[in-house]
């Protein structure tokens, strides 16, 4: 079995930073692209950043050159950064990667979330 668990969400002041964490566990062989997602109450999740196993990176337009994505392969780690945080950045932040098991199946695998509040 394979999990993801988030950690790092919390109240800012608006133009703050935090950071999220996304650590997978379980028998993993290996984790292809890693993503983080968003969701505000009655909206869909929407993808914020994503990042492959070999480093491709890309951001939706409105969190570009504000958050960074990084990821620690050798800890099964993803992180994002998130810096000049918006009220609008208000949301429940979902960690979702494809891992591959020792068995070479792959799962499709969702974190618990973690809620970020942005005040103004």
């Amino acid at each position: 079995q394979v999990q993801l668990v988030e950690s790092g969400g919390g109240l800012v002041q608006a133009g703050g930073s935090l950071r999220l964490s996304c650590v997978a566990s379980g028998t993993i062989f290996g984790i292809n692209t890693m993503n983080w997602l968003r969701q505000v109450p009655g909206k869909q999740r929407d993808l914020v950043a994503l990042i492959s196993r070999d480093g491709f990176i890309d951001y939706a337009e409105d969190v570009k050159g504000r958050f960074t994505v990084s990821r620690d392969n050798a800890k099964n780690t993803m992180y994002l950064q998130m810096d000049s945080l918006k009220p609008e950045d208000t949301a429940v932040y979902y960690c979702n990667a494809d891992i591959e098991d020792w068995s070479r199946r792959i799962h499709d695998v969702w974190g618990q979330g973690t809620q970020v509040t942005v005040s103004s």
